[in-house]
């Protein structure tokens, strides 16, 4: 595995923890507007697996 291929998993990691604060932000004040939230955490999860 290549360091550029790691520093993006790196960042797909953040993008993932932040869609998860993001989400228990909107699930705090907004809680009708959670589903806008899933498909970054499931996308940037898959991402961080490196499985897409």
């Amino acid at each position: 595995m290549d360091t550029a291929n790691k520093k993006s998993r790196g960042l797909y990691w953040l993008l993932f923890l932040l869609s998860l604060v993001v989400f228990f932000l909107v699930y705090t004040f907004a809680g009708n507007f959670i589903t806008v939230t899933l498909p970054f955490i499931f996308f940037f999860f898959v991402k961080a697996l490196d499985i897409i």
